[in-house]
């Protein structure tokens, strides 16, 4: 979803977007599963988090209280998440170290993960994945004030986004991010032939492949548009759903 991102010409349409989804879930959802980048930028400091998000985080409130269950799992740019949101929501903060973890959904096995941490990596999102998960990094992050480590977060997230733009270097990363999950899906589901659904976020376009006969790789997409996806498990089978949004 990237809450937040400067990048959107209208941020709170976006948010509002999200809470549409989250309000057509409540009577039917049984949990919620967030797969990282749900918002651009977020460090919770000791005593003060950052600004916004009021409708989004209430939505999740309302979802919390009326019984769905909530993970939100750490992504890259998320990745700062503490205790916060689970003192006063009741979210479930899911940072697993090996980029994503396996759950069992009625009856049914799951790989679960943001999706930077899984696949052949580049040498920066290996440099990144460490450094901000570094406890001597963070306590040394956090001892800055606000002011200047939030400005230097978007204004580093603008710029990555602004080359990632780039027609050559999109197409580029397009091709690695594909083999690196097929590579990566095919090797897990030899490992762990009991999982039946690999589902990942991270990569901004949705996307589906059959693994093996048994499993099959999802992959989210993104919130950056009008039509955005989300994943469906019924108790049988799970399914891309695109969202229409009654606001768009």
């Amino acid at each position: 979803m990237h809450l937040g991102a400067g990048s959107y010409a209208d941020p709170a349409a976006v948010e509002r977007r999200v809470v549409a989804f989250l309000k057509s879930i409540r009577d039917e959802a049984e949990a919620l599963y967030m797969l990282g980048d749900v918002l651009d930028y977020w460090y919770e400091y000791r005593n003060c988090v950052p600004q916004g998000f009021v409708r989004f985080f209430g939505a999740l409130a309302e979802l919390a209280d009326s019984g769905v269950k909530i993970y939100w799992y750490a992504g890259n740019h998320d990745v700062w998440l503490y205790d916060y949101l689970s003192r006063e929501i009741g979210i479930t903060i899911v940072d697993p170290p090996a980029g994503g973890d396996i759950r069992e959904i009625g009856g049914v096995e799951f790989f679960l993960g943001h999706g930077d941490g899984v696949g052949e990596l580049s040498a920066f999102m290996r440099i990144a994945r460490k450094t901000f998960r570094n406890r001597l990094c963070r306590i040394l992050y956090g001892a800055i004030h606000p002011r200047w480590t939030i400005g230097f977060a978007r204004g580093c997230s603008r710029r990555s986004r602004a080359h990632g733009s780039q027609p050559e270097v999109a197409e580029a990363e397009r091709k690695r991010s594909e083999k690196a999950l097929a590579d990566f899906s095919v090797a897990f589901s030899r490992s762990r032939p009991d999982v039946r659904y690999i589902v990942l976020g991270h990569h901004h376009r949705p996307a589906e492949m059959q693994v093996t006969p048994q499993c099959r790789l999802f992959v989210l997409g993104a919130w950056d548009d009008s039509n955005p996806a989300y994943g469906v498990f019924d108790g049988k089978e799970m399914r891309l759903v695109r969202f229409k949004s009654p606001l768009d």
